[in-house]
């Protein structure tokens, strides 16, 4: 993975995207479109895991803000299950609830509390594209757009089902 990546992205509801992402600084900030700029920072005394593009999925080593404003950020640890890999942010702003959360191997839906607002896409590469639900124009906000690229670009999208990690994990410890 390069360090820094700069990936532009044409959303089709609020426009050009802008996704800095840089993995050796533990930085990341999406800006543009009509969206809020997010900035998700790793703090910089932080053990590098190299699988997740931020660096590393520890809540406390990691700082979310959304236009200069602190939101809390929660990515689970992430283990056997898809869900083990959900991040969830809690936006004092905004008083609701996101969660991305992978719904297939390469691909995690976006909540704002129960609500689906879209399915993102994302190799961990800084590159992110989305795909609104239908009637997303009317219920997707510009925050929720920015608090989605932010979560896809950090954490990456997508996961194995449980099955298939536990085949990998006997699989590793057969002599």
């Amino acid at each position: 993975m390069d360090s820094t990546v700069h990936a532009p992205v044409e959303d089709p509801l609020f426009g050009a995207v802008e996704i800095q992402l840089d993995h050796k600084g533990g930085t990341l900030r999406v800006s543009g479109g009509g969206l809020p700029t997010v900035e998700i920072r790793r703090s910089p005394d932080t053990e590098v895991e190299t699988h997740v593009p931020i660096g590393t999925r520890d809540p406390d080593r990691l700082t979310l803000l959304v236009d200069g404003v602190e939101e809390a950020l929660r990515p689970a640890k992430g283990f056997l299950s898809r869900r083990s890999y959900r991040v969830e942010v809690v936006s004092a702003t905004r008083e609701c609830r996101y969660v991305l959360v992978p719904n297939s191997d390469d691909t995690s839906r976006l909540l704002r509390g129960k609500r689906r607002l879209g399915v993102f896409t994302s190799t961990g590469d800084g590159k992110v594209s989305v795909e609104w639900e239908s009637g997303a124009a009317s219920s997707a906000e510009p925050y929720d757009a920015a608090v989605g690229y932010a979560l896809a670009a950090a954490f990456g999208t997508g996961a194995d089902p449980m099955w298939h990690m536990v085949l990998d994990a006997v699989l590793d410890l057969w002599p």
